[in-house]
């Protein structure tokens, strides 16, 4: 047990996206998102309720306090507060972000605003096939300058893609906006660098014009092992590390694209759209903290990859089991060591604040409607993570800024799963009942709420 103390200033929370809390798909001017118009499925739910947090947050924001959080990662939805995209802001939707900030603040909570998160303006997408475009480059850009300027003086902490490493990958195509095309590797580089850049013009744009905002680039971090110690699953292993995570931070902090990636691009002859006037803004970039979600690790054998297969592609093919470790019911290991891996590698390779915003183990899980949920396998998994983030603070010399939890009052999972479940709160709804979408506190509320008492010192 580490028991040095944690900073003061530490930041203990909760990470949702707009799509998967807000509900209230049609309500108050809110124009469509590209979720809004996928249907349910036999396994998944469509995105209209959510867990209506639009008429709940107050309760919501409640039990995050009762909790001891202090900070509380929300999303703007783009379609919410500019219905089309790249016309009229709608003012209701804009107030609603508004009293939910003020709501957090009279609660002592920090808010952090990512400002995408994969639910492309329905408008943009069919119009212009979404970030393929320099059009939607411009219009979401114009979209963060207005969120940023009215915003700023309120929230301090901004990020600007979720997972921004996934737009290097083919789920790119089903978070871009993308409504048309062949998924080749010249669309993927094209949006990938599309939002980067549009990234880096937000950056600059806060550092330009706000001292006291701070803003962080943002990825799905990739701990990826070789299957052997094969010199090959070594190299593919290095080769994933390169392209998926220190690429995207290289391009945050000022660097550039790896020049790896530059020259696989040259050699393959990849047209991805960069201009002169890109590359300037690029070389002004940087970052205040490196944000990074974490949940797993993966293995990876260099024999099942296919030749003259891009690295953004390897573990398509590649990923093989870790047998090493355990994992829960959709196959993701549980690894603390990878995750104080993380943490350690980024900060030693940039040397700037590392900010763990998304981490936590998804499980099925039914409520009986009396007992409470004794979800001892989730409590541990955050107890080992944090044990190993606070290995990385005080055993390998990490900065770290705080610890956010990925759902920590259920939502349906990325892939519309309700049934998939991450939250210390149990919300009273299924698939394709909605039923009474009631909070209830699972036993790992109260482990967060003694924990965080006392600044996670305990651990």
């Amino acid at each position: 047990m580490n028991k040095q103390k944690m900073p003061k200033d530490f930041f203990w929370g909760n990470s949702v996206s707009s799509m998967q809390t807000e509900g209230a798909w049609d309500e108050d001017g809110k124009g469509l998102s590209v979720y809004d118009v996928r249907p349910a499925t036999e396994n998944t739910t469509d995105w209209h309720s959510a867990i209506d947090e639009y008429h709940r947050y107050d309760e919501d924001l409640d039990l995050m306090k009762e909790m001891n959080m202090n900070m509380y990662r929300i999303q703007i939805s783009w379609s919410r507060v500019c219905p089309e995209g790249d016309r009229d802001f709608n003012p209701k939707g804009i107030e609603f972000y508004d009293k939910l900030v003020n709501a957090m603040l009279d609660r002592g909570i920090e808010p952090m605003i990512c400002l995408y998160h994969f639910d492309m303006p329905l408008h943009l997408a069919k119009e212009y096939n979404g970030f393929m475009s320099r059009h939607v480059v411009d219009a979401f850009v114009r979209f963060g300058k207005k969120m940023i300027d009215h915003f700023s003086d309120r929230v301090k902490y901004w990020i600007i893609f979720n997972e921004h490493n996934l737009y290097f990958q083919d789920e790119v195509f089903n978070i871009s906006g993308y409504e048309k095309g062949d998924k080749t590797l010249d669309d993927m580089y094209t949006i990938f660098h599309h939002t980067m850049i549009s990234h880096i013009r937000l950056a600059n744009y806060i550092h330009e014009k706000y001292d006291d905002v701070k803003i962080g680039g943002m990825l799905a971090f990739q701990q990826i092992y070789p299957e052997t110690s094969k010199s090959t699953d070594v190299w593919v292993a290095k080769q994933i590390q390169e392209f998926l995570n220190f690429n995207i931070y290289d391009v945050d902090t000022g660097r550039g694209y790896s020049p790896e990636v530059m020259q696989y691009a040259k050699d393959h002859n990849i047209s991805w759209d960069i201009t002169e006037d890109d590359k300037e803004e690029m070389n002004n970039a940087k970052a205040d903290f490196l944000a990074f979600s974490y949940y797993s690790s993966w293995a990876v054998s260099a024999d099942k990859i296919p030749a003259d297969v891009a690295p953004n592609r390897y573990m398509n093919y590649g990923g093989v089991e870790n047998k090493y470790l355990k994992t829960n019911a959709w196959g993701w290991t549980i690894d603390p060591l990878g995750f104080r891996n993380a943490i350690t590698t980024m900060y030693n390779h940039y040397k700037i604040p590392v900010f763990p915003i998304e981490n936590g183990i998804g499980l099925k899980e039914t409520w009986d409607g009396e007992h409470m949920i004794e979800d001892d396998e989730r409590i541990a998994y955050h107890e080992e993570h944090i044990k190993a983030m606070k290995d990385a603070m005080f055993l390998d010399g990490a900065k770290v800024l705080g610890y956010l939890g990925w759902g920590l009052i259920d939502i349906p999972s990325s892939h519309a799963d309700m049934e998939k479940r991450y939250g210390a709160v149990y919300v009273n709804r299924s698939n394709h009942d909605l039923k009474d979408l009631k909070r209830v506190p699972k036993k790992s509320f109260y482990w967060f709420q003694k924990v965080l008492k006392d600044n996670g010192d305990e651990i």
